[in-house]
């Protein structure tokens, strides 16, 4: 007995060395490294779903001569870790859809530069993937042009409220509502809402005007309604579904499995953006046309998706305070405490110009910490929406804590003021030379089993 046990350890352990000499085999290094043997099939799985023509990124890299074009600051980018751009700590916290370069990888750029950027054999040519048109989500149901805005050269942050009206053949199911920029450069981000309308309560969702500029009517928000034409004919008002459609810098739109988050469209109704907040044009006229998709579900939300966020005008106040001193670098943390266990699957840090790291986890009743993210160098332009593999636990009177650090000196290159001034969230001011501290939690009440449902 004793005998037939040394021999099947012995044969496991001859198993698990030839397993992993063959898993060297796989990892050996090449000594000629090219373009359609070992490059290739890195740029299109990390790279080209930007850098493409209507991807939004400014320089295209779809095949061997265009990337040959950019192999020298490749190398550099890469190993700097600045592209392909995921700010959060892959360590800390994987996530869907996290697009980082391994070491080999980027191994590999330095050594097909070094080696003269030889094509390679055309037999081993990649056929670059399809990827969807004018969506980082796919292919969209419906699209939905938004109102054209000409915004003329200048230096000054642009918010406005837009409608965006639609009408439907009947009521409809949808499992993602996502806005896409025209022009990327100068659309800082958008916060929108549903308008439902009860068919028999509005004749037309087309009537009155589609922009209005919140300078103007911030004061009057009823007056600005007014305008837009947001209230039924009678002079009520309909139903508004809140956040159906943000969008940030390098945030991709989410489908979750079947039946979790969604919405129901009426028949009629408009998309309220009540904050699309336009950046600097500075010495350039500039027309955008951004536009809305709409994924369709086949079935209605079961488990409606929840939210809340930590810090600026959420549940839980910045401490000590957001009042950041010239030539300071300074802390702030919020913290919330939850009442009922809860499944989480989205999560999104914001700051502004000044961030400089951003953290955030959950200590549970008895000690344990739950990692959610961590940024150590926070760039304020990729600002994703992150969603976790599979969806996070946090039991029931758990403490979320989020932390930031803020850099307002002369050593940080994006900071708006020089010399530095005496920076302020402004009660919740949304403009990039004005700061905030936020923290969005996207979540569903727990269910029996959530941690093991894949959100891949």
């Amino acid at each position: 007995m004793r005998t037939k046990l040394l021999l099947s350890v012995i044969a496991g352990s001859a198993f698990v060395y030839l397993q992993a000499c063959n898993n060297n085999k796989q990892e050996e290094f090449p000594k000629h490294v090219t373009y359609n043997e070992h490059i290739a099939n890195i740029i299109y799985n990390n790279c080209t779903i930007c850098h493409r023509t209507n991807g939004g990124a400014h320089i295209p890299l779809t095949n061997y001569a265009e990337v040959k074009k950019f192999g020298g600051p490749m190398v550099f980018l890469t190993k700097e870790r600045m592209m392909p751009p995921w700010p959060a700590d892959p360590h800390y916290t994987e996530f869907k859809g996290q697009r980082v370069l391994s070491e080999r990888d980027i191994k590999l750029i330095e050594e097909w530069v070094k080696q003269g950027m030889e094509e390679g054999p055309a037999d081993k040519q990649v056929k670059i993937p399809e990827y969807p048109n004018g969506s980082l989500a796919g292919k969209p149901d419906i699209r939905i042009p938004v109102m054209p805005y000409f915004l003329p050269a200048n230096k000054t942050d642009k918010f406005l409220l837009v409608k965006v009206p639609y009408e439907l053949p009947i009521d409809t199911f949808a499992a993602l509502i996502e806005f896409v920029p025209g022009r990327q450069k100068i659309v800082h981000h958008v916060n929108g809402d549903l308008v439902k309308y009860d068919f028999t309560k509005k004749q037309t969702t087309k009537g009155g005007l589609m922009i209005v500029d919140m300078a103007e009517d911030t004061s009057n928000l009823v007056q600005a309604y007014k305008k837009l034409d947001i209230p039924n004919d009678d002079g009520t008002y309909p139903v508004l579904q809140k956040s159906v459609v943000n969008y940030l810098p390098g945030a991709d739109g989410q489908i979750y499995p079947s039946g979790i988050g969604g919405y129901v469209l009426p028949r009629k109704g408009a998309f309220l953006l009540n904050d699309l907040h336009y950046g600097f044009t500075w010495k350039e006229d500039i027309t955008d046309s951004s536009y809305i998709n709409i994924f369709f579900a086949k079935k209605p939300p079961e488990r409606p998706l929840q939210e809340f966020q930590l810090g600026t005008l959420g549940v839980a106040p910045v401490e000590p305070d957001m009042v950041i001193l010239p030539d300071q670098q300074k802390k702030v943390f919020s913290k919330f405490t939850i009442g009922e266990d809860i499944s989480v699957l989205t999560i999104n840090p914001h700051m502004h110009l000044l961030g400089k790291s951003f953290k955030a986890y959950a200590i549970k009743p008895g000690g344990d910490t739950i990692r959610l993210i961590s940024i150590p160098k926070w760039d304020f332009n990729w600002q994703y929406f992150y969603t976790f593999k599979k969806m996070v636990k946090i039991p029931a009177h758990s403490t979320i804590y989020a932390e930031g650090v803020y850099d307002n000196t002369r050593q940080n290159l994006n900071n708006p003021f020089s010399p530095p001034q005496i920076i302020t969230d402004q009660n919740g001011s949304m403009k990039a030379t004005d700061e905030m501290f936020q923290f969005i939690v996207s979540y569903l009440k727990y269910k029996e089993g959530d941690e093991n449902v894949s959100l891949e």
